[in-house]
């Protein structure tokens, strides 16, 4: 990919760009459904620009995504070398939650089939495979519970990517309490610890009052 922006003019590279940034924004606002047409309208691009840059939607996606996904792979490789399963799997736990809590756009091509995306899929599949391995290694020290399954996983970022707090830094600090939640939950021995500090997410007092 790198050899192939290298050879496109400056004003081809702009379009590819500026395709790309709409794009994210696209679908971290209203999800993968948006026609290519209204991608390449909010871009100030034809649509025969935009396919000639990324012949598919899911092709799109792919390249919108590849930082994330690449970040994604670099915290569950990290969480697999800890020598400590529980730690390795909760802070894979932690960081998920918050990469996925600030790009609901990653979140929804994360959870999609996309089965011509063979790139995207294929590091999906890794890192899927790599965090069985490692919850599996968390069950056998005794420290997950043994009823955990990958099902419990997606179940976490479907749920993590709802999360809607009044401004971007509110939505990080609600994902990480709420990952914080879901760590005693999975937990064989839930500790008492402190939850980090809770975000304002809107509600009005009586309803974030439960007193």
């Amino acid at each position: 990919m790198p050899d192939v922006l290298l050879h496109l003019r400056s004003d081809a590279r702009d379009n590819r760009d500026r395709i790309l940034e709409v794009a994210r924004e696209v679908f971290a606002a209203d999800g993968l459904d948006v026609p290519m047409r209204e991608i390449a309208r909010r871009a100030e691009v034809g649509p025969a620009t935009l396919y000639r840059h990324f012949p598919t939607k899911e092709n799109l996606v792919t390249v919108a995504f590849q930082q994330q996904m690449r970040a994604c792979t670099t915290i569950v490789d990290e969480g697999l070398a800890d020598p400590d399963p529980w730690r390795g799997f909760r802070t894979v736990i932690e960081r998920v939650c918050e990469l996925h809590a600030l790009d609901r756009g990653f979140t929804a091509a994360f959870i999609s089939a996309f089965p011509k995306a063979i790139d995207f899929a294929g590091a999906r599949e890794d890192q899927l495979a790599k965090l069985a391995t490692l919850s599996s290694r968390a069950i056998r020290a005794g420290t997950l519970r043994p009823d955990f399954v990958m099902d419990d996983l997606y179940l976490l970022i479907m749920a993590n990517s709802g999360i809607r707090g009044t401004t971007p830094a509110a939505t990080l600090a609600a994902a990480r309490r709420f990952a914080a939640l879901m760590i005693q939950s999975f937990r064989v021995q839930p500790l008492t610890v402190p939850l980090p500090p809770a975000a304002r997410l809107g509600l009005t007092r009586h309803q974030s009052s439960s007193r």
